[in-house]
C-alpha cells in the first residue's frame, strides 16, 4: 500500500506560479513511476507529467516547457513546479503512484485544486 497526500494548490492569475507536493509513505520501495494527473470539469483525466524510477521525466505536449516535474526521495516528495500558467490550466492535480510487487497496481492522491484566473 501506498499513501499519497498532495498540497500546494490554489488560485493564482494567468502567468503566474504554483508548486504543488505530494507526500508519497508506506510501500515506497515498490514505487517504479510517480505521475502528476489533472481532471477538470466535464474533462477526462489526463497526464500532466511523469518521473520513473530511474528519474526519466516526460511531459505532456500541453505544459512542456512550463512545468517541471521532480521529486526527492529523502523526503518521499513528489514536486510539479507550474510557471506560465494559463486558465486552461485549472482543474484538480492529482498524484498517482505506479508499483510493481507481485503484479502492478496503481494508487492515487486525494487531489488538489489549482485555479488560474484570467
Amino acid at each position: 500500500q501506498v499513501q499519497l497526500v498532495e498540497s500546494g494548490g490554489g488560485l493564482v492569475q494567468s502567468g503566474g506560479s504554483l508548486s504543488l507536493s505530494c507526500r508519497y509513505s508506506g510501500s515506497v520501495g515498490s514505487i517504479v513511476a510517480l505521475d502528476w494527473y489533472r481532471q477538470a470539469p466535464g474533462n477526462q483525466r489526463e497526464l500532466v507529467a511523469s518521473i520513473s524510477f530511474a528519474d526519466i521525466t516526460k511531459y505532456s505536449d500541453f505544459v512542456e516547457g512550463r512545468f517541471t516535474i521532480s521529486r526527492d526521495n529523502d523526503k518521499r516528495t513528489l514536486y510539479l513546479q507550474m510557471n506560465s500558467l494559463k486558465p486552461e490550466d485549472t482543474a484538480v492535480y492529482v498524484c498517482h503512484a505506479l508499483t510493481q510487487s507481485f503484479g502492478t497496481s496503481d494508487y492515487w492522491g486525494q487531489g488538489t485544486q489549482v485555479t488560474v484566473s484570467s
